[in-house]
């Protein structure tokens, strides 16, 4: 049978729940078991697609074109695996489909409520996961914390799945903060204890602890949590706060995390094979070597906003046993001219311009792209950073002042980036953007071409609504850019180059959503040599 674990979080939202989750599912893969990954959001949102990323983060765009939380990018790093917009669960969903199902009269002469209803959608969908995947164990994450009105559902519909997959089948780990005080420099367990309270009052008896804290857990406070958590303290592992993400796993496979899970679970016990794993977290660890990486956005208040980015230059960096520093400039500062829009390249080794709908910040980053063809610094822009790199080559190469993106300006004489015709006509905002993963073709005797390895079809994901427009192609070339990959359907640019440029790549798709730790992806690997090779 299916195992299933149920990851929950308490004291507060962002403690490292999704690298937590991850990290357990590679300690089961690295043990040759299937495992897959499922995140619940509790917010009424049917998906992440329409939210402000200083609200959630980065938007994670699967492969069949789900809009979802940025855990389900670190499953798919940590487990390097492809997952589907069916690993992303929210209220919105659940209660869409039941509502649909009412008006439909599937629930006729019923009144349709919390429990059953809700909670049977929310099993239903977890098992349609396990069965489509035909995974050993699916990890559960729920969003939030244990208490939050909107995840009461999701807990109820777990606790019942204890009762039902059977309690062999299914194990609950609780993730909760243990903060330090800065006066006493002491751990304080009262914020775990209460959580786990809260957990029982529900009516879920968590099987084990993993504790967040700045540094690893002291022994008098395990045994504390373990007392009030109704645990062995052999049952509470510590999780510190770490330089590198990738560490994790390997703290908890050292404290047994791995098998104690296993032997809780029935399962074959099995040595676990990470040799590949650590050597990749030494190579990040021991890069030295700084590469100065100016990130131009108009999120940069919130990492976040492009966590995959940041870890594709870290995958890039350890291949290449290069350290990237990211110095991070805000758009708008520069379009308000509170910021010189040379810094960025000046500072820097390469310059990233960064996704980012809409016109705020856009005139910025079209002012630093002019500096970079300029400089003649190595570039990459990701979507709207494509976009309006096109843009700027318009103007200052092709001689087309005004041109713009009619996204940022309707009127605009020269539209060389405009909607899709397929966007035309729509009426709904959430989840209509040209979405997911789509063949490429890529164009012989090009950089991009090099970079991908000489392959002629590549597959990288996408997430916009506007193109380059191809009447302006020709006078585009003719300035020096280069088409280097179009789409199979409907032949759309997906990347461009400047010919007299050592290193100026646009991509209007999101490379980094498929990068991987042992897998870097080739632009950013290609972007890291460039810079790297004229220090």
């Amino acid at each position: 049978m299916t195992k299933y674990i149920f990851v929950t979080g308490g004291v507060l939202s962002s403690v490292g729940k999704g690298i937590t989750t991850a990290s357990i599912g590679l300690l089961l893969k690295a043990r040759g078991y299937n495992v897959t990954a499922i995140k619940i959001d509790p917010y009424i949102n049917v998906d992440a697609g329409t939210m402000n990323p200083y609200m959630h983060g980065e938007v994670f765009v699967t492969e069949d074109g789900g809009e979802t939380d940025l855990d389900l990018g670190h499953y798919e790093r940590f487990l390097d695996t492809f997952l589907s917009k069916k690993n992303n669960i929210t209220t919105g969903q659940i209660y869409l489909s039941v509502i649909e199902r009412e008006r439909r009269g599937d629930y006729l002469g019923q009144t349709v409520q919390v429990i059953p209803h809700i909670t049977n959608e929310i099993k239903d969908r977890i098992r349609d996961v396990a069965r489509e995947t035909s995974a050993d164990i699916v990890l559960v994450e729920i969003g939030g914390t244990v208490g939050d009105i909107e995840g009461l559902p999701f807990l109820e519909a777990v606790r019942q799945m204890r009762m039902e997959e059977g309690y062999n089948n299914t194990l609950f780990i609780h993730v909760a903060l243990v903060p330090v005080l800065s006066t006493t420099g002491e751990q304080k367990t009262k914020p775990v204890q209460h959580s786990v309270q809260e957990l029982r009052r529900i009516g879920i008896q968590p099987d084990a602890i993993i504790a967040r804290s700045t540094r690893p857990l002291e022994e008098e406070a395990r045994n504390k949590i373990a007392l009030y958590a109704n645990l062995p303290p052999s049952a509470v592992f510590s999780n510190p706060d770490v330089e590198v993400i990738y560490e994790v796993p390997l703290i908890l496979e050292e404290q047994g995390l791995g098998n104690f899970i296993v032997e809780r679970l029935g399962l074959e016990k099995r040595k676990p094979d990470l040799d590949a794993w650590r050597e990749f977290v030494r190579r990040v660890k021991e890069a030295s070597k700084p590469v100065r990486i100016a990130m131009v956005g108009k999120y940069t208040k919130l990492k976040d906003s492009y966590l995959s980015i940041i870890e594709a230059l870290r995958h890039a960096g350890a291949a290449l046993g290069v350290k990237p520093v990211l110095n991070w400039y805000e758009s708008t500062l520069i379009e308000r001219g509170k910021l010189n829009p040379r810094r960025p390249v000046e500072e820097n080794d390469a310059v990233i311009v960064l996704p980012g709908f809409g016109a705020r910040g856009a005139e910025g980053k079209i002012a630093v792209i002019r500096e970079v063809i300029e400089a003649g610094k190595p570039f990459l822009g990701i979507c709207f950073g494509m976009q309006l790199a096109v843009i700027a080559i318009a103007r200052h190469l092709a001689g087309l002042e005004d041109a713009n993106s009619t996204e940022i300006d309707p009127a605009t004489p020269y539209p060389v980036v405009d909607l899709l015709e397929s966007q035309r006509y729509l009426t709904k905002l959430g989840g209509t953007m040209r979405l997911g993963s789509y063949p490429i073709k890529l164009i012989r005797g090009t950089l991009v071409y090099n970079l991908y390895e000489g392959k002629e079809i590549v597959y990288e994901r996408h997430r916009h609504r506007y193109e380059v427009n191809p009447k302006y192609l020709d006078k585009l070339v003719a300035s020096g850019m280069e088409v280097s990959g179009y789409s199979l359907e409907g032949g759309r640019v997906e990347f461009i180059e400047l010919r007299s440029h050592r290193f100026f790549v646009g991509s209007q798709p999101h490379p980094e959503f498929r990068s991987r730790p042992m897998k870097p992806a080739p632009l950013f690997l290609g972007l890291l040599r460039a810079a790297t090779s004229q220090n």
